[in-house]
């Protein structure tokens, strides 16, 4: 693993953001397209679907990437990119959230 100095650290904006909705993308096994609340509404697209049922989605409080480049995946456009965690060989993978009400848009330091 390479080292990123502190000031390279300091550009990624990483946000609290309430999950709206979520739908499947079409032609895609693995792939939620969200509707994110981060103070502003955005779009994402995570490759969570065999992790999470469409309904354990629609209401968590997760951390989101806010600054990353948007990427156009399946077609759509990702405005971010939701934390999860991993296992090694990616079998089991989880959300990064909130353990407490905080509100959408707070920025995590």
């Amino acid at each position: 693993m390479e080292n990123v100095s502190f000031d390279y650290f300091k550009q990624i904006e990483l946000r609290v953001a309430e999950i709206k909705t979520c739908d499947d993308v079409q032609g895609a096994d693995r792939l939620y397209r969200l509707t994110i609340d981060m103070g502003e509404e955005r779009q994402i697209v995570a490759g969570i679907k065999g992790h999470y049922s469409r309904e354990e989605l629609v209401g968590k409080k997760i951390v989101v990437v806010a600054n990353l480049e948007p990427r156009t995946i399946k077609g759509l456009t990702s405005h971010g990119m939701l934390l999860a965690a991993s296992d090694a060989g990616k079998s089991s993978i989880v959300l990064i959230t909130t353990d407490k009400e905080i509100p959408n848009g707070s920025t995590i330091s």
